[in-house]
């Protein structure tokens, strides 16, 4: 029987991604299902470009320390549980899922509060204050990783998008494979059979990850390694010099984008990623199947090095601390995964046993379950 499903999160694409991909999922399932956002995060573009409805509730994060926000917090925390409820009231929701951030904190207080099942996922190895408080709510709790300290909590992976689920099915069968890589290939330019390396810090791109390749392309396309580097917005002009500087011949083995806007594209053509290791990275590179060497950011709570330990210490990854990033070490890495064939299909096959491409089903199944 359908159902009416309240996802909550938003913010950064952290959250906003896995809610789509499970709000697909229970769509195609035939229940009903609202968004409950804010106006400030990703949410209020995403969601509506996706066609689902977006409620919204005031954006409430607690302050640090003692100022006027934290005299008017309390008044501010009614506020968005009272949002919260009447969001719930408003959809009928036979359960909410929150996925962290500011809007799932008081999602869970007005859904505990009206007696509503609560389900928590949550997307990082560390998880965050709101899946914490959700956690002791409910006994359906989500984790991408195995390792994740929440109680009750059940590995099912990243829930991802529809197009990245096929592409690591059919990365999957060896025939399939083949062919997919070389028609990538083909689209980006390249020799059917050409040896490449992704490099990508992401949308907001990576300060080491481009010194690094800049310093290292030079020998990596000698050696005959095609390289696919994503730069960052706005940060294309060092990788652009370094493209600038090679022989001619070889120019064409280096292929410079500040943002790549096809990525399954990407990650078909490519025989090893260099990356940065935040959830949804680790979660897309184990699901397809690709070696990776992971350059967790330097700062924060430590997080995406966390994200990665399982897929490190299955083999099908390596770690390396991003002080210890140079053109050099890069150069090794890359040469390891991407030419040495038994290194390759060795991560290949880890990478099988610590991949999960079903995340947004697992999800479902376990919210379907909740609501009964």
């Amino acid at each position: 029987m359908a159902k009416s499903f309240l996802l909550a999160g938003g913010g950064t694409a952290g959250h906003v991604n896995p809610l789509l991909a499970t709000a697909a999922e229970l769509t195609s399932r035939g229940h009903r299902v609202t968004v409950l956002g804010t106006l400030e995060g990703l949410e209020q573009d995403l969601v509506p470009r996706s066609g689902l409805p977006l409620l919204v509730v005031p954006r409430v994060p607690m302050p640090r320390r003692p100022s006027g926000d934290l005299l008017r917090f309390p008044g501010r925390w009614r506020a968005a549980i009272a949002a919260a409820k009447d969001a719930i009231r408003a959809t009928d929701a036979d359960a909410v899922v929150g996925f962290g951030g500011y809007v799932s904190t008081p999602a869970y207080v007005a859904a505990r509060r009206l007696g509503v099942p609560i389900v928590v996922h949550e997307g990082n190895a560390r998880p965050g204050m709101a899946n914490k408080l959700g956690a002791r709510l409910t006994a359906h709790v989500a984790a991408t990783f195995a390792h994740t300290p929440l109680p009750h909590a059940r590995e099912v992976g990243l829930p991802l998008r529809s197009e990245i689920t096929d592409l690591a099915a059919t990365l999957a069968d060896p025939q399939q494979r083949t062919d997919a890589r070389a028609m990538a290939r083909m689209t980006l330019g390249w020799p059917a059979d050409a040896p490449v390396v992704l490099v990508t810090g992401g949308s907001q791109g990576a300060a080491s990850l481009n010194a690094a390749v800049e310093g290292a392309v030079k020998t990596l396309v000698e050696h005959g390694i095609f390289v696919l580097h994503a730069t960052g917005q706005d940060k294309s002009s060092g990788a652009q010099r370094a493209l600038a500087a090679l022989p001619r011949e070889l120019q064409e083995r280096y292929c410079v984008h500040e943002y790549l806007h096809d990525m399954p594209t990407a990650l078909a053509a490519a025989d090893a990623v260099a990356c940065r290791s935040g959830a949804g990275t680790v979660a897309e590179t184990t699901a397809m199947g690709i070696p990776a060497l992971y350059v967790p950011l330097p700062h924060g709570n430590g997080e995406q090095a966390l994200n990665a330990a399982n897929a490190v210490q299955a083999g099908a990854a390596e770690l390396m601390r991003d002080e210890d990033l140079t053109a050099q070490s890069l150069i090794l890495a890359v040469e390891r995964m991407v030419l040495d064939a038994d290194v390759a299909q060795s991560m290949r096959a880890a990478a099988g046993t610590v991949g999960i491409a079903d995340g947004a089903v697992r999800l479902a199944d376990m919210i379907e379950a909740a609501a009964l």
